[in-house]
């Protein structure tokens, strides 16, 4: 029989730790292992070990490199394994600015899929500083809190991964109002997953999740993106087009798309690179636009069933008999937006009638300021 596994992320200490003594006290005979990585950088990580009547295990780890990656690799999968079959349930407390789906499917492997089956992927958020945090522009630099040397990431995008990949969410601390506005924000944000309070938490021995499920559903092609909403200040805007999108006229407007709102992302297609299906992903006003690969209309229909079931739904979805799955979908969630601005502004960006009859030979073209972001990463 193999032994439950839960991940528990989160940039808030306090709350994780809530979150983890709830766990420990409501299913004896459970272990939590959190690697504290304020070292990493030296090749020096804490790993703590502990049950519901304290801690169990202390134990310096050197790493040959300091990375959240070696971690899993030489310390935690290994610590799992040799606990799995004396524990009845195994808690891995993550680091705060780790991301749980790199360790989620480090777990999910060959070598572990019999003693081990993941279960649950919880994200324990600090109610009165999530919504003021998933607005912040910091560094992870800045805070103290980064998981490798030369860690660039930003807390807000950190925070909203950590966010929108969870099978479940918990909230600690706060009062009433700070509750109301933390549950407000997360229903444009992760509008279908469950909201706990910490000392409630759901049962977590269940069936084995899927890793690949989880990451089709944060993945640009397959993301089950918000839907058109508004709560009280926070609104959430859907634009869905199909015409191509100039790439100067977009990325003019860029700066502007960033700032008005909170957490943008989605799919969308550039006239200069109809066979690329590109990302949008933008929090706290950082942007990134990356290549997520090609549209299905770009690939001959022989390579088709080589795609998961959910990439084909999503692009069956989306079909249509001239542009095939190229669309353009991007959703912006951010305080009292303007969604017929917003609309305007994003229209504007799209090719006219005229230019868009013009056809390919003519986009390719145009001026492309995207072209020496996405080209570089496409070498690197």
């Amino acid at each position: 029989m193999s032994t439950p596994v839960v991940l528990v992320a989160g940039l808030y200490p306090q709350a994780r730790t809530a979150a983890v003594e709830t766990l420990l006290h409501s299913h004896p005979g459970a272990l939590a292992i959190h690697h504290d990585l304020r070292s990493v950088t030296r090749g020096r990580v804490e790993r703590v070990i502990r049950d519901r009547s304290g801690v169990l295990d202390l134990t310096e780890v050197r790493l040959a490199h300091g990375c959240v990656t070696c971690t899993v690799r030489e310390d935690l999968l290994p610590e799992l394994l040799r606990r799995a079959a004396t524990a009845s349930l195994l808690i891995v407390d993550l680091w705060d600015s780790v991301e749980p789906r790199s360790v989620a499917e480090a777990i999910d492997c060959e070598q572990a899929r019999h003693p081990l089956r993941l279960t649950s992927v919880l994200t324990a958020l600090d109610t009165a500083h999530m919504p003021v945090d998933i607005t912040r522009g910091d560094r992870l630099t800045e805070t103290g809190q980064m998981a490798a040397a030369g860690d660039e990431r930003h807390l807000a995008e950190v925070l909203a991964r950590q966010i929108e990949y969870a099978t479940g969410l918990t909230l600690h601390g706060g009062d009433a109002e700070d509750t109301e506005l933390a549950r407000a924000v997360l229903a444009h944000l992760a509008p279908v997953t469950p909201i706990f309070p910490a000392d409630a938490l759901p049962e977590v021995t269940g069936a084995a999740l899927c890793t690949g499920t989880l990451a089709e559903r944060v993945d640009p092609a397959t993301a089950q993106l918000p839907c058109d909403a508004r709560t009280d200040e926070v609104t959430t805007v859907v634009w869905h087009r199909l015409r191509p999108l100039h790439p100067a006229r977009l990325f003019a407007a860029v700066d502007e798309l960033a700032t008005v709102s909170v957490r943008s992302r989605g799919r969308f297609w550039l006239a200069t690179r109809p066979q690329q299906m590109l990302a949008w992903d933008a929090v706290a006003g950082v942007v990134s636009v990356e290549n997520a690969g090609p549209w299905l209309a770009a690939l001959p229909q022989t390579a088709w069933d080589t795609l998961s079931p959910a990439r084909r739904t999503a692009a069956a979805l989306d079909w249509d008999d001239i542009t095939g799955d190229r669309v353009q979908h991007l959703v912006f969630t951010g305080p009292d937006l303007d969604r017929e601005r917003m609309h305007a502004l994003l229209d504007s960006c799209l090719l006219t009638p005229e230019e868009a009859v013009a056809g390919q030979n003519a986009w390719a073209g145009y001026d492309d300021p995207f072209a020496p972001i996405l080209d570089l990463k496409e070498i690197a």
